[in-house]
């Protein structure tokens, strides 16, 4: 196993862990951020207001997102083993 392929196989891995994982962290930061200008305006200082559309907002975008997801990780994943040997060899 070259230097050169696992340092490939991290960097390949840590994008696609980034990108799967950025749909979600967006839709948070958004509304996070929405929900804190109401709360700016209204004058309304409740912590827990802000999670449960957060977790609804999540939710509902791990719904839409999650085929994107799994095909993504297949693809990745198919690749890894299909490069298996060329690891070992």
């Amino acid at each position: 196993m070259s230097p050169e392929f696992v340092t490939e196989l991290l960097v390949n891995s840590l994008i696609l862990a980034l990108m799967i994982a950025s749909p979600m962290l967006v839709l948070g930061l958004i509304v996070g951020v929405a929900i804190s200008i109401v709360q700016a305006a209204t004058s309304v200082q409740e912590m827990t207001l802000t999670f449960i559309p957060k977790i609804v907002i999540v939710v509902l975008g791990l719904m839409y997102f999650l085929p994107w997801m799994i095909a993504k990780l297949t693809a990745f994943t198919i690749n890894l083993i299909t490069n298996m040997p060329q690891a070992i060899g």
